[in-house]
């Protein structure tokens, strides 16, 4: 059972509603969420999967609406702001005692944390990518070179065919997990994501 409450925290003047976990280590991780203009928000489906992960390990966890999604303030700005957000979150994060931040995010929230990576840069443990969408969004890779540890996608991803992504994986040099039978949406396979999560923070993920 994941045990999180209401937040509220300031990117810049934008307020951002979220959840926070915050029982655990000094362990954190922070998860994005898919596109915000396609219905995409912290209480979706597979990024539940990956708070039950972190918070199974005993990180503290913090979700959050992009600008502009729920109750969250300001307008969708085309993953230029989105990027101020997520500093935000690791910010806010970071205050309640995580000082081994996970930066991980699931499509869109993938896509701007790379870009975040490659515009801002950042002090993180890990990095960890779930399906990030290289056929419909330009996704840069090279801002995850020996930074990102694992990425998950389904096999039948419509967004991220499995020759360039297997390709990028290798050449940012993290660990690959395909989900058989799944495509971008995982519905029915949110507890793979969990289990491949789980297994490599708790066996392979960066020791500090």
């Amino acid at each position: 059972m994941m045990k999180e409450g209401s937040v509220f925290f300031n990117a810049g003047t934008i307020k951002l509603e979220g959840l926070m976990g915050v029982a655990g280590t000094v362990k954190g991780a922070v998860v994005t969420h898919p596109h915000s203009q396609m219905g995409g928000s912290m209480a979706n489906n597979v990024v539940s999967a990956m708070v039950a992960a972190f918070q199974g390990k005993e990180y503290r966890t913090l979700r959050f609406n992009f600008r502009g999604v729920g109750r969250s303030g300001g307008f969708f700005d085309n993953g230029i702001g989105e990027q101020d957000d997520v500093a935000a979150a690791c910010a806010a994060l970071r205050k309640t005692g995580a000082t081994e931040l996970v930066l991980s995010g699931y499509s869109f929230g993938a896509w701007v944390n790379a870009r975040l990576l490659g515009s801002q840069g950042g002090d993180f443990s890990d990095v960890i990518v779930v399906s990030p969408p290289i056929d419909f969004m330009e996704f840069d890779f090279s801002p995850l070179a020996g930074r990102c540890g694992l990425i998950i996608c389904g096999d039948r991803d419509q967004f991220c065919p499995l020759g360039p992504l297997k390709e990028a994986a290798g050449g940012v040099g993290a660990r690959l997990e395909i989900i058989r039978g799944a495509d971008h949406f995982y519905f029915g396979h949110e507890r793979a994501i969990c289990e491949y999560l789980s297994d490599y923070l708790e066996n392979s993920a960066p020791a500090h």
